[in-house]
């Protein structure tokens, strides 16, 4: 049996450790895990009453059209209705696009480090991946532009970017837009948009007006605390929606992933509470980077890469005997740091407790 010669050269998606697998293995009464972007304040109320509802209806398929939330969603975000797709978390919107748009005769371009999937999923397709290193965490985004040649079908822009949380602000993403051919989609990953506090980031949505080959996608995985739900999606013109959408699976997403997005839409004040509360979780470990005189990238995210300036493994086995969870930078591309997501109060108290003793010792 011959399996496409590309994927000799990915490897599956490793999930990490449970924390009741952690907790065994180290003898652990508490374990509180910092590592996927998480919401630590989980998901809105609405969302529970929701889902109870809905298991009364647990035998019938999902409404393949995902009709409430799509009108729900369209109001909120102030767009028509045929502009969305949604997909099984954002990364199947992510692999729907790829499957759409690339082949063996087609290039696409993205940043690196970044999120992963891109990457991984071009591969699949046989397309080539040209990656352009980031800048002081930065996109470099002329040096992407000089990428792009006739058979570029897709360039990625991550904003805010994961691992480094930065972002492409208002002008320099419009400069980029007007530059890319109107033959090349740009994808513009907005996981994290609703963390956001930058003044200068762009109202991306009005963009779709003037650029057709631009398409948005967002998740409810972050800020709306329903990761275990698996739903996004993707925001562009009509008509490029619905020339991507035969790539999607029939009811690929489930009837309480629908109602729990559709239930979190609808509770924007959850979302403002969450914001502000990640805000001050920033300033926590900011404060603790300045006061260590350790380097960090300034988060548009709920998670901040800091740099140690020692093997990132080591930091993260000292905190994992701690009993906290995070991500070492090495599988990210910055193999001296840490990607930490933003906690509670309490947990980002005692993480960052944890890291001062750490770098104590590391000083004696």
């Amino acid at each position: 049996m011959d399996i496409k010669k590309q994927l000799l050269s990915l490897t599956p998606y490793q999930p990490g450790k449970t924390m009741e697998e952690v907790k065994r293995e180290l003898g652990l009464d508490k374990i509180i895990k910092l590592a996927s972007n998480e919401n630590p304040f989980g998901c809105s109320k609405n969302v529970t009453n929701a889902i109870l509802l809905q298991m009364e209806k647990a035998a019938a398929y999902p409404d393949g059209y995902a009709r409430q939330l799509r009108t729900t969603l369209a109001s909120h975000l102030d767009v028509s209705e045929q502009q969305l797709i949604f997909g099984n978390g954002s990364d199947e919107v992510i692999q729907i696009v790829c499957r759409a748009l690339l082949d063996s005769g087609k290039n696409t371009i993205m940043a690196t480090p970044t999120f992963p999937q891109y990457k991984h999923n071009a591969i699949i397709e046989g397309a080539e991946v040209r990656e352009v290193p980031l800048k002081d965490g930065y996109h470099q985004l002329q040096q992407m532009l000089d990428q792009i040649d006739g058979n570029t079908a897709i360039v990625w822009l991550c904003s805010p970017n994961n691992p480094t949380g930065t972002y492409i602000n208002e002008l320099k993403l419009s400069d980029f837009l007007q530059k890319v051919p109107a033959t090349c989609l740009v994808v513009l990953d907005e996981a994290y948009y609703e963390y956001v506090t930058a003044e200068d980031y762009p109202d991306t949505l009005k963009l779709l007006d003037s650029y057709p080959n631009l398409l948005i996608t967002r998740t409810f995985s972050k800020a709306y605390g329903l990761a275990s739900f698996r739903i996004g999606y993707g925001v562009a013109n009509e008509e490029l929606i619905n020339r991507i959408e035969p790539v999607r699976e029939p009811f690929n997403t489930n009837s309480i992933a629908q109602v729990a997005a559709t239930a979190g839409v609808l509770d924007q004040e959850f979302i403002k509470e969450c914001v502000q509360k990640n805000k001050e979780g920033l300033d926590q470990f900011y404060s603790f980077c300045q006061e260590m005189n350790l380097a960090y990238y300034p988060s548009e995210g709920n998670f901040i890469l800091i740099d140690f300036k020692t093997d990132a493994d080591i930091v993260f086995h000292y905190l994992l005997t701690k009993g906290y969870i995070v991500r070492s930078g090495k599988a990210l591309g910055f193999p001296t740091s840490l990607r930490i997501t933003i906690g509670k109060q309490d947990q980002n108290e005692e993480i960052i407790s944890l890291l001062k003793e750490y770098q104590l010792k590391q000083a004696m």
